[in-house]
């Protein structure tokens, strides 16, 4: 053998590129594009020696160019280059149903944002819950993307994991099992009737896909960004061992009590298809009030996904008040509101919006959010951390605040809690949600206590 050296390193090399999947990709794009299907919009898409332009039109609905072939678990790779004003996005495990807003594409979405915001590599559910993964909370991620450049995507979808690079960065990280199987589609973004930006153009090549045993090429986990889950009612692996816990088991009122009494609501409110829900007073004319934690907490990060029907007031309280000589607890604190802004009336209570969802009730206007709106979930999140506390909805901050500062004390003089000696300013409290005599869900309530 002349040269054993550089067989040994032939061998290395070629290993190396099947552990990465060389050789299992098929390619998407054929000379033609006769393997996709617009859907919903009118924006052209050409292609030229591989590379597929999408142009912006007015007047149109966001398009859609959607593989004719179904993927499930899979590992995609794509470059794509945008202008830096054009948002756009690429589909997976997405479909299109006559039985569902008559047919419009819905489903995650892989973000492509050139602007400020910097979200490309989010993952966004179209036309259904919105954001699932913004990048709010991943610093490094909002820089991978590269202006008026072409940019690698890696997404890894095994299982209910969806998993996301941008030039090599991870981006996104959820669990999810909404959806397990659906076509790819290449975004064009509806503009209106902004004819400024007609014209603008978004363009993808090296489209290509293993969905074959996807598993063996697939990146090795670890935990370098957060993961956000939306499994109903469950625990993922990681969030145990990070510490999460299940504040509601799905199924029971266990770890739960009422005000007045240390037991279970017996009206009022209703378990059903894995959801926590408070009738409203034309469903169950008895109420069955607010109910409560059995256990307090201190320091936590607390998510609570919500659906309110229309017109619908609740809300998710904590550092609430002390215990009465007989039992009961108090239904007074600070309160993350729950309201449907555009009809309830109390959003046009109060001052400047402090009584709108996502804020502190009667005291901090958000601001910031993305709301559902009525009969779609959103995700709250509520963060204490000693006299620190932060609202979040749908991946975004809404509000922060100090308390027991004389700021605080002063905010609270001006609001309805005046005159409440040591308002939102307990050690550690139950954790409630609110009856107000409306129909209001809640599900997926779990907590982790910060030390």
């Amino acid at each position: 053998m002349k040269n054993p050296t550089r067989l040994i390193i032939a061998i290395v090399l070629i290993g190396t590129l099947s552990s990465q999947g060389y050789g299992q990709w098929e390619k998407l794009v054929r000379k033609d594009l006769s393997n996709w299907t617009q859907l919903n919009g009118k924006a052209p898409y050409t292609l030229r020696k591989g590379v597929i332009t999408g142009t912006t039109v007015t007047g149109s609905p966001n398009s859609f160019l959607c593989s004719n072939v179904n993927y499930g678990n899979f590992i995609l790779e794509y470059d794509f280059k945008v202008d830096t004003s054009m948002n756009s996005g690429v589909q997976i495990r997405s479909e299109s149903k006559a039985d569902y807003r008559n047919g419009v594409v819905h489903g995650y979405q892989i973000e492509i944002d050139p602007s400020s915001r910097a979200w490309t590599g989010g993952i966004y559910d179209e036309s259904r819950r919105g954001w699932l993964y913004t990048l709010e909370s991943n610093p490094e991620a909002k820089k991978a993307f590269k202006n008026n450049e072409w940019n690698h995507v890696r997404v890894e979808a095994i299982g209910n994991n969806i998993r996301t690079w941008v030039n090599g960065i991870p981006c996104a990280d959820i669990m999810d099992d909404t959806t397990p199987s659906g076509f790819i589609a290449l975004q064009v973004h509806g503009i209106g009737r902004d004819s400024t930006k007609s014209g603008e153009k978004i363009s993808w090549k090296n489209i290509r896909i293993i969905s074959k045993d996807p598993e063996k090429y697939a990146t090795p986990y670890t935990p370098v960004i957060t993961q956000i889950s939306f499994l109903t009612n469950t625990l993922t692996d990681r969030e145990i061992k990070e510490g999460w816990k299940l504040l509601w088991d799905g199924k029971t009122f266990d770890g739960w009590r009422t005000g007045r009494s240390a037991t279970p609501p017996s009206s009022g409110w209703e378990i059903r298809d894995g959801s926590l829900t408070v009738l409203s007073t034309k469903e169950q004319p008895k109420r069955g009030g607010d109910i409560f934690t059995t256990r307090k907490y201190k320091n936590f990060e607390l998510i609570v996904d919500f659906s309110y029907t229309t017109g619908a007031n609740s809300g998710i309280k904590y550092l609430t008040g002390e215990e009465g000589n007989d039992g009961s607890l108090s239904s007074i604190g600070c309160e993350y509101q729950v309201l449907d802004d555009k009809v309830h009336p109390d959003a046009k209570a109060g001052k400047n919006g402090n009584r709108t969802l996502a804020g502190l009730y009667d005291l901090i206007p958000p601001a910031n959010k993305r709301d559902n709106g009525p009969d779609s979930w959103n995700r709250a999140m509520i963060v204490v951390k000693g006299n620190h506390v932060e609202h979040w909805l749908n991946g975004l901050k809404t509000l922060e605040y100090e308390r027991g500062t004389e700021e605080w004390r002063k905010l609270v003089i001006t609001s309805k809690f005046n005159g409440m000696k040591g308002f939102g300013e307990a050690i550690e409290a139950h954790i409630q949600l609110q009856d107000h005599g409306d129909h209001v869900s809640y599900r997926n309530i779990k907590i982790r206590e910060i030390k």
